[in-house]
């Protein structure tokens, strides 16, 4: 019994020690409060994480170019010569960093370390500044905005409108120097957008695909009919071919019209209904307007061009009795506002095409991006912020509604090319 109960005591004790060895306890903590209470910590950790990989990059140039010793006898072409103080772009502003000095062994000149110069060019830096900007973010507020990751400097509104202009300018002269050859474009919308005394023309495309593409901009005091030829040519000049026929949309202006049948013989022009309806109304007193606006729509809500080439002209004799003027006003230019019903345009890809609100809802994004300029500078400074928005628009934009029968209507309009690819 003695030994029984011994056995049972010895085996109880190894069981304990089994259990202390491999204890787990669980604790309940509060997760959200300690990463609360640590996340500022958690984020110069990580600053500091990102400045010593810095710091081993810029080493790695000098390794690459000098060794890791100053007088080290292992063939390289330069040496160690010192260091001064330096900087790199890192966490969107400019940080103070060491920067090696490598000289040649050969001329005794300093040598350029790669690494560090492309550290220096800051991409990141100059698109972080970008968006927050066109996001409507004003320059001198900008150091306010970024988080402080570590210290730096070059965020001031001087170093940020710099740095604003620099990239803008590039960002516009990619934008004008876009090969159009490649991108099937179909359809064109004309209209200008009007800031500071200054007027810039836009061009925007509609590919085969149904895809928007911005092709270009022209800056000018009015939309005249010289700064239209002078966007034209230029869109000639990068590779949109003249000779095909393509459907130009425009909001009215007589101007447009000439230079396009000048610049682009044979393709077809649509004007603006929507443009058309307002000019109409407008002429007429008040409680006349709602009668004539409904039936202006219903005229071109017709899918038969004759049927609302019928009704237009009975609403023109209509008008004669009620406004001549008024009657004038929806006479002139009357066979352009019904092009897409000459054409056969299917009735969704009609809706897209049958006003200007595609570019003109880009150019609104133009207005948003750059209501916060107060006073509008010569040279190209509408220009810039006029290529900016769009460029930020362009990365929304969709397909237009109907684009599968844009096939359809480019190859009616070239007829010819589509017998010879057969």
């Amino acid at each position: 019994m003695k030994k029984r109960i011994k056995r049972i005591a010895q085996k109880s004790n190894r069981k304990l020690q089994e259990m202390l060895g491999r204890m787990d306890v669980n604790l309940m903590l509060p997760i959200a409060e300690v990463l609360t209470a640590t996340q500022w910590h958690i984020e110069q950790l990580a600053g500091m994480a990102g400045m010593k990989i810095i710091q081993q990059i810029i080493q790695d140039d000098v390794r690459q170019l000098a060794g890791a010793q100053r007088y080290a006898r292992d063939g390289k072409e330069g040496q160690l010569w010192g260091a001064q103080p330096g900087w790199v772009a890192f966490a969107g502003r400019k940080i103070t960093v060491d920067k090696p000095r490598v000289r040649s062994k050969e001329t005794g000149r300093e040598m350029k370390l790669p690494k560090y110069e492309r550290l220096q060019n800051g991409p990141r830096l100059d698109q972080a500044m970008m968006d927050q900007i066109a996001l409507g973010l004003s320059m001198r507020n900008y150091e306010h905005s970024i988080e402080a990751l570590c210290q730096g400097y070059g965020i001031k509104k001087s170093s940020v409108s710099r740095h604003f202009i620099a990239a803008s300018r590039r960002g516009l002269e990619e934008l004008l120097a876009r090969k159009l050859s490649d991108l099937d474009i179909g359809v064109v919308f004309l209209d200008g957008v009007h800031r500071g005394g200054h007027c810039v023309i836009v061009a925007l495309g509609v590919s085969r695909d149904g895809r928007k593409h911005c092709l270009g901009l022209w800056q000018g005091a009015t939309e005249n009919g010289a700064i239209c030829e002078s966007l034209l040519q230029d869109l000639i000049d990068r590779g949109l071919d003249p000779k095909q026929r393509r459907l130009f949309i425009i909001d009215g202006a007589k101007a447009l019209s000439s230079v396009i049948r000048k610049k682009f013989p044979g393709s077809e022009i649509h004007r603006c209904q929507l443009h058309k309806r307002r000019n109409v109304v407008q002429h007429l007193p008040e409680t006349h307007q709602p009668d004539v606006e409904r039936r202006l729509k219903a005229a071109y809500a017709m899918s038969s061009y004759k049927d609302a080439k019928a009704a237009l002209n009975r609403l023109v004799d209509h008008l004669e009795r009620l406004n001549p003027s008024a009657a004038r006003s929806l006479e002139e230019g009357l066979e352009e506002t019904l092009t897409l019903h000459r054409l056969g345009v299917a009735a969704a890809l009609r809706i897209s095409f049958k006003s200007t609100n595609i570019i003109e809802s880009s150019l609104s994004r133009v207005e948003q991006i750059s209501g916060r300029v107060k006073r509008w500078c010569g040279g190209d400074h509408l220009q810039r912020w006029t290529g900016k928005a769009l460029l930020i628009a362009e990365e929304s934009w969709r397909k237009v509604k109907g684009w599968q029968s844009m096939p359809a209507l480019m190859d009616s309009l070239n007829p010819r090319v589509v017998k010879k690819l057969a």
